[in-house]
């Protein structure tokens, strides 16, 4: 373990957050997931859909930080401007990113095909690596210690997942795994209930279905030994009061 503090810049990208229309939850998210993986969020800023801006944001807090975060701005319409914002900050090209293509034509072969529109969601500075994305096919987009994500919170929170465990941080990522024959949004607030109660640590909710049977597997992320074990405590504890079976290492 590393006393080096790793840290984090977030640019959060949209006239609708701008306007109150939509209230951001990537901030709290963004924060929670990097302190588990050792890494601390530094920095946010919240900026419109205008290309000089953003690209004034992300030069600096790319330059100030070991790792920047985007949200927003990578979907398929014309004020989805992050990837040109990006490419203008490192000064390489916008190219449509062959794996990319694709996944997106794999992901829309049933659903009316790929178009100009779902197209953009293919392009991204020359250079680029993918951030797998299993909600809605449209990759995220890596290139050097940018790391650009969807606006939609629950797409944000698949590609942090994809996330974990990748980048150099002030110390190891510990899991510990719960599973059971558990409906999810039976325990949802339990979930929600214990993380909140142990900062350190990170819960996340995979559900699956066998025997006929709907469960989840809960995994409990934590940089401490300490710290994960009491959180794993804490949740078979409250798994147990509610009734439900568990298994220690999931199902």
């Amino acid at each position: 373990m590393t006393d080096r503090i790793y840290t984090a810049g977030l640019v959060v990208i949209g006239d609708e957050i701008l306007s109150g229309r939509t209230h951001d939850k990537n901030i709290a998210q963004v924060a929670s997931w990097l302190q588990v993986q050792g890494i601390r969020l530094s920095e946010v800023r919240v900026v419109p859909d205008v290309i000089e801006r953003i690209v004034e944001a992300v030069n600096a807090l790319r330059e100030n930080y070991d790792y920047l975060f985007t949200t927003g701005g990578i979907g398929p319409t014309h004020d989805d401007i992050t990837v040109d914002a990006v490419s203008e900050a490192l000064g390489v090209p916008v190219i449509v990113h062959p794996e990319a293509r694709a996944i997106l034509e794999r992901y829309y072969q049933d659903k009316g095909g790929v178009n100009e529109g779902r197209l953009r969601m293919a392009r991204t500075p020359e250079g680029a690596e993918l951030i797998p994305n299993k909600m809605s096919g449209a990759p995220g987009i890596r290139i050097g210690n940018v790391h650009m994500m969807a606006g939609v919170p629950h797409i944000t929170a698949g590609m942090l997942d994809a996330l974990t465990g990748t980048l150099e941080g002030g110390a190891p990522l510990l899991s510990a795994t719960v599973g059971g024959f558990i409906p999810e949004s039976e325990v949802s607030g339990l979930l929600r209930d214990v993380e909140k109660a142990h900062e350190n640590c990170q819960i996340g909710s995979y559900p699956f279905f066998k025997e006929g049977k709907v469960g989840a597997n809960f995994v409990i992320r934590s940089t401490n030994q300490a710290d994960l074990d009491e959180c794993a405590a804490d949740l078979c504890r409250g798994l147990e009061a509610a009734g439900f079976a568990f298994t220690h290492g999931g199902i």
